[in-house]
């Protein structure tokens, strides 16, 4: 996964078409043909296209090894960029964490709190899948960069692929019960476009069954 000055390296061009088009979409869906009023764009609009970014980003990087042992052809330029990827994706999770916990509140987030102020299950179960999945994600990228990438029994299990298929259910976790709700009402879908957790869900289950059969 190392890159050098002289390998093909398509990372920021990757970066940048999906940071533009997941944020174009956001912009697209809630305030062109939705109602969210743009004041709310710096932080609740924003924080949707990062997250839809950094889903894909962590899903071209953890996917794109184990497609091409599926035989199918990979670019090197792809294959160059994966850290890059897995590294910029982390840093969209944690910003996406960051700003989601500065504005998960009841008058804002009201469907996935109680009366009483306390979370619904499936928003308890959504948060439980975030945190642990963030958890991963941050040792993972820990791991290459602190003395543990010296270890080679901690280096090997990380990324196992018995510990990368758990590591991202729990991501997929995250999204469907954040979402789930929502994706079974299309009826209610602004412009009849998805939701944006439903894409970030879709895009990760398509690299996890990548994963489950092409990760050696």
């Amino acid at each position: 996964m190392d890159t050098t000055t002289n390998q093909k390296n398509h990372a920021g061009k990757i970066i940048a078409i999906t940071s533009i088009l997941s944020l174009g979409y956001a912009i697209l869906r809630y305030h062109i043909v939705g109602d969210v009023p743009w004041k709310d764009f710096p932080f609740l609009i924003l924080n949707k296209g990062i997250s839809l970014t950094a889903f894909i980003l962590l899903t071209f990087n953890f996917a794109i090894g184990p497609l091409k042992n599926l035989g199918i052809k990979v670019s090197e330029g792809w294959l160059n960029s994966r850290q890059v990827l897995g590294m910029t994706g982390f840093l969209y999770v944690l910003i996406h964490a960051l700003m989601s916990f500065m504005i998960f509140k009841p008058e804002i987030f009201g469907k996935f709190f109680e009366e009483n102020g306390s979370l619904t299950l499936y928003a308890g179960l959504s948060m439980l899948g975030g945190i642990i999945s963030f958890v991963v994600l941050w040792a993972f990228n820990l791991a290459f960069k602190t003395t543990l990438k010296e270890d080679q029994k901690f280096i090997g299990f990380i990324t196992s692929r018995k510990f990368l298929l758990v590591a991202m259910l729990f991501s997929l976790m995250h999204l469907y019960f954040m979402g789930i709700n929502g994706w079974m009402n299309p009826a209610g879908w602004n412009g009849g476009l998805p939701p944006i957790s439903l894409i970030a869900f879709a895009f990760f289950a398509i690299g996890y069954i990548i994963n489950l059969f092409g990760r050696k």
